[in-house]
């Protein structure tokens, strides 16, 4: 039966128990507050679906709390469990060597019975741990199934015996709500931190191999080759993310907020409805198929010029490098790519800014034009800041253009039309491949994705402050 166990989505299993027990006793509830005596003109504190609603909270927490725990650790304990198991053999290998092993095993067990069957006909010793396993992990299934039964209907008898008609369901429910909210909120910030902290932990295990000054200031990057020879400046990464940025802020801005100014201020209420929604299917286009386009028309076509201005009689020699992937053509792809989001989030903006100051303006004598550019754009400027730090952020994270348009080779240079990598290309290859995790190579993804945070967070600091002394002049 364990066995047979082992191979259901038991987290499913337990999610249904949780829904069907959480609505039986939500009619429980309702059906014991229908028999309240109400003959009194204040008997009754609440209403009838409040007392259905708190049996239900009682009965569906608890359990809730424990799919919670089998979902992030039952997987963990079955593996601990199955290191104890393992022939005495197995002593000899290392720990990684047995957690890979492990890791094996749990494929294997994920792929059904028929592969564990055919396995014991190539390999008995594996067929055997991967049986093994299964059965584990249906004996930790089927506990955890039944701690939330247990727990279910422990929660009901306890809320079942705290209905009556004095009893303030209304207020446990709220504050039941507003528990629900705050673990919302908690998870939030615990994900955040949580994040952080993980790559603070193994950006430390790198700065303990590597200076930090090396790898902040120092020019090459080179982290492929040999330990001893390994290169980890990084600069040129650094450099390379912020010019491609640049170049798609330079698309991105301008268009992106003269549309806003044009859909706010100047198009009909016909025209906005059609050309707004066009430019914000910008956004829904998958950042593959930008690439895809950055490769086959825009770095092309952006070669082709700077090989005619290579030709040209006035120009030295290969004055342009006419790469055939170049930071120019990721850079322009991936400014059309963010205008929906500066445009969109401009527009809001203007829109929110109070049509009495407009009013005054044209009353004093100001121009349409003269309105927008001296009160409506200075009022929206916090919100316009935000639109265009979003839009930063955005080019910053972006990983799929810039290795199909701009290439992979860390290098400083000015030249638009040469190939240029970026933090978070250099991170995707960092992370790929079959380095061994606590490797120099592996550990450097964590720092770069550190120092690109620390970064980020002080532009969005210093973009605070602007939005905040705006916002107490026009508030």
């Amino acid at each position: 039966m364990l066995h047979q166990i082992g191979y259901l989505p038991s987290g499913w299993l337990i999610f249904a128990v949780i829904a069907v027990s959480g609505f039986f006793a939500f009619v429980a509830g309702r059906g014991r507050a229908m028999a309240f005596d109400t003959s009194a003109a204040f008997a009754v504190n609440s209403r009838p679906n409040y007392h259905g609603y708190f049996l239900a909270m009682s009965t569906v927490a608890p359990a809730a709390i424990v799919l919670l725990g089998q979902t992030l650790f039952s997987e963990t304990l079955v593996r601990s469990l199955l290191a104890g198991d393992l022939p005495s053999g197995f002593a000899d290998l290392g720990a990684a060597a047995r957690a890979q092993y492990i890791d094996r095993v749990a494929e294997a067990a994920d792929l059904g019975a028929g592969v564990a069957a055919r396995l014991g006909e190539q390999d008995t010793l594996f067929a055997a741990v991967v049986d093994r396993f299964v059965t584990l992990k249906g004996g930790v299934n089927l506990g955890a199934l039944l701690l939330a039964l247990g727990s279910a209907a422990g929660g009901f008898l306890w809320a079942r015996r705290q209905l009556a008609a004095p009893f303030r369901a209304r207020q446990k429910v709220e504050g039941g709500i507003q528990w629900l909210l705050f673990l919302c909120a908690a998870i939030a910030i615990a994900t955040t931190a949580g994040i952080v902290l993980s790559l603070f932990v193994e950006s430390l295990r790198f700065f303990a191999v590597q200076p930090f000054w090396t790898f902040l200031f120092g020019l090459e990057w080179n982290p492929q080759g040999d330990a001893e020879f390994a290169s980890f400046g990084a600069i040129p990464l650094f450099f390379g993310t912020f010019v491609i940025a640049f170049i798609a802020m330079c698309v991105a801005a301008p268009i992106g907020l003269y549309a806003a100014i044009y859909l706010s201020e100047y198009a009909s209420h016909r025209v906005r409805s059609i050309a707004k929604p066009l430019l914000e299917v910008l956004a829904g286009i998958p950042t593959v198929v930008y690439g895809f386009f950055a490769l086959l028309v825009v770095a092309p076509a952006v070669r082709a010029g700077a090989v005619w201005i290579n030709g040209l009689p006035f120009v030295p020699d290969e004055f342009l490098a006419a790469s055939s992937s170049n930071a120019l053509a990721a850079g322009l792809v991936m400014g059309v790519m963010i205008v929906p989001f500066v445009s969109s989030l401009s527009d809001d903006v203007i829109n929110a800014v109070p049509q009495s100051l407009r009013d005054a303006a044209l009353a004093m004598g100001a121009t349409p034009s003269e309105t927008i550019k001296d009160v409506v754009m200075p009022a929206a400027l916090p919100g316009v800041i935000a639109a265009l730090l979003l839009g930063v952020s955005r080019a910053i994270g972006e990983t799929m253009i810039v290795v199909m348009a701009a290439g992979q080779r860390p290098a400083m240079t000015l030249d638009p039309t040469s190939e240029i990598t970026t933090i978070t290309v250099q991170i995707v290859a960092l992370l790929t491949g079959d380095s061994e995790f606590d490797s120099p190579k592996t550990l450097s993804a964590f720092a770069l994705g550190f120092v690109l945070f620390a970064v980020t967070l002080i532009f969005n600091l210093i973009a605070l402050r602007v939005v905040q002394r705006y916002r107490e002049r026009y508030d």
